[in-house]
């Protein structure tokens, strides 16, 4: 098991719930997404720990992750 992945995955799922909580607060839109982002970045180093994390199913997770902070940090731009 590779430290830097673990670390990751904790450091992910911190943020998830830090997202989700302020979400809960404050009902801002960008919160939320991050939450979103950081779930899937959390999923994708989940699976690379259990073994199962293949390109064809991290390089999609990983990069719905980023589209999800970019689409938050547009919305909230734009609010």
């Amino acid at each position: 098991m590779d430290p830097v992945t673990v670390m990751n995955l904790l450091f992910d799922l911190t943020i998830f719930v830090l997202g989700l909580l302020v979400y809960r607060e404050k009902k801002g839109v960008l919160p939320l997404w991050v939450a979103v982002a950081f779930g899937l970045f959390a999923i994708s180093y989940a699976l690379t720990i259990v073994g199962v994390g293949s390109s064809l199913i991290l390089i999609p997770l990983r990069a719905l992750g980023y589209l999800s902070v970019i689409a938050g940090l547009i919305l909230h731009r734009t609010h």
